[in-house]
């Protein structure tokens, strides 16, 4: 059973798929302690519900990010997580926080930092991505779980889930859609992680017994 830690700014619903799948068993491991830089966040309150420790550690106002890192590290180093989960992480992390969860022999290559992202990687990183994708004219959006490198939303991704944007669809009624299937496969790329199902080849990610994709997604139908 791994040890998870997860870092949130916001309500946590990423938090609570994590929390949910792991008191269900669909995940092998159990969250440790959720650190939030908001105080407030609705994620110290799920935290607090499951029985999670929970830490915080205010950045507003923060300049110094290397000191900051070091002081998350800090935080988590009495909690010994396996693997740090970004929920809802409105900052960016530096290269000693990166460093000090890099691979391990047992991860295979795998960082051991992840994160979801409301959007088809490498398209649209960053914030307001749904936006961003109806502005463009994409006929598709979705999520992506990816390790998390010192670039910008650029890490190796781990898995996709695609989402058709409609034509009436909003950001909002897009980011709606788009967030259950973070709920889904968030877990899911914790399981891979906590069953060794994971390894690294460069950029690739393999997931090890993984079922092959079939067929197109045309949108619109016809």
């Amino acid at each position: 059973m791994i040890r998870i830690a997860v870092l949130a700014s916001g309500g946590g619903t990423n938090l609570q798929a994590l929390l949910d799948a792991c008191a269900a068993g669909r995940v092998d491991g159990r969250v440790a302690v959720v650190l939030s830089n908001v105080p407030g966040a609705g994620a110290l309150d799920r935290a607090r519900a499951a029985g999670a420790a929970v830490e915080l550690l205010p950045s507003r106002g923060v300049a110094d990010r290397e000191a900051y890192d070091r002081a998350v590290l800090e935080r988590l180093r009495p909690h010994a997580p396996d693997l740090v989960c970004l929920a809802g992480w409105m900052r960016l992390l530096g290269p000693a926080f990166l460093a000090a969860h890099g691979p391990l022999p047992s991860t295979r290559g795998c960082p051991r930092v992840m994160n979801v992202h409301p959007a088809l990687l490498p398209a649209f990183p960053g914030l307001h991505v749904q936006q961003a994708a109806l502005d463009y004219g994409a006929r598709f959006s979705g999520c992506t779980v990816h390790f998390v490198d010192a670039g910008t939303d650029t890490g190796p991704v781990i898995v996709q889930a695609v989402v058709p944007v409609l034509q009436d669809d909003d950001a909002r009624a897009l980011a709606a859609r788009i967030l259950v299937q973070e709920h889904r496969i968030y877990p899911q790329a914790v399981q891979w992680f906590a069953e060794g199902r994971l390894s690294l080849e460069g950029r690739r990610v393999r997931v090890a017994g993984a079922a092959a994709a079939e067929g197109a997604l045309v949108q619109p139908a016809s």
